[in-house]
């Protein structure tokens, strides 16, 4: 079981990575975050990926206030995806023609969606962002769609102002990434020890909320 649930999360991490990396290369608008992600590397020079980890062990420090601890899965999150992103952007070219970039947007939500369920599935830990939804919503008393709004919102806009991707792809990730990863969860969800089937539909369930999307991942 150990086995799989590591193959599972750094499998889901590196093809987060590069689902990201096909984002930027499709040229059509990232997910909130990675406008944000974005307009920081355009501002200050560094890598999409680097700074993709130092914003990451940033809001780790978020978490401090929040009282939440991290897992192992959150801290391999905050290092690998970033790693991974800038190994995508050295791998895969940059499209000019549209129907190259539609495709390319459209494999960027699947993988991302799969990557998404393999990492949440195998149990060890939220990523950084999304802990910090949780435990903002935990803390506050807001739901968790109203506390990913919010930060959601906050990031887009700020990446937007850095000079961030923000286009149809934007919306089009907002709009799949809830359906795609609710549908695909149950098939990676590792069951918690002790328990079996129905375990697993109750944690897709509360995933789902965290997932679904919102005003603008």
């Amino acid at each position: 079981m150990m086995t799989r649930r590591l193959l599972q999360l750094f499998t889901g991490l590196a093809m987060y990575g590069l689902s990201l990396a096909l984002f930027i290369r499709a040229g059509l608008g990232l997910d909130p975050w990675d406008v944000f992600h974005q307009g920081i590397a355009g501002r200050t020079g560094l890598s999409i990926g680097l700074v993709v980890i130092i914003v990451s062990f940033l809001v780790l420090l978020l978490w401090i206030p929040l009282r939440q601890w991290p897992g192992f899965g959150t801290l391999c999150n905050a290092v690998l995806v970033g790693v991974f992103a800038d190994v995508g952007l050295a791998l895969i070219p940059v499209f000019s023609h549209l129907g190259g970039q539609i495709a390319m947007l459209g494999g960027a939500v699947v993988l991302n969606g799969i990557a998404s369920a393999c990492y949440i599935g195998a149990r060890f830990g939220p990523g950084a962002r999304d802990g910090l939804m949780t435990g903002l919503a935990r803390r506050t008393g807001w739901s968790v769609r109203m506390s990913r709004t919010l930060i959601e919102v906050v990031v887009l806009g700020t990446g937007w102002l850095l000079g961030g991707s923000v286009g149809v792809g934007t919306v089009v990730y907002a709009l799949a990434i809830g359906p795609l990863v609710q549908v695909l969860l149950p098939r990676f969800m590792v069951p918690a020890a002790g328990t079996g089937r129905g375990a697993r539909g109750d944690a897709a369930g509360r995933v789902e909320e965290a997932e679904a999307p919102v005003a603008a991942s």
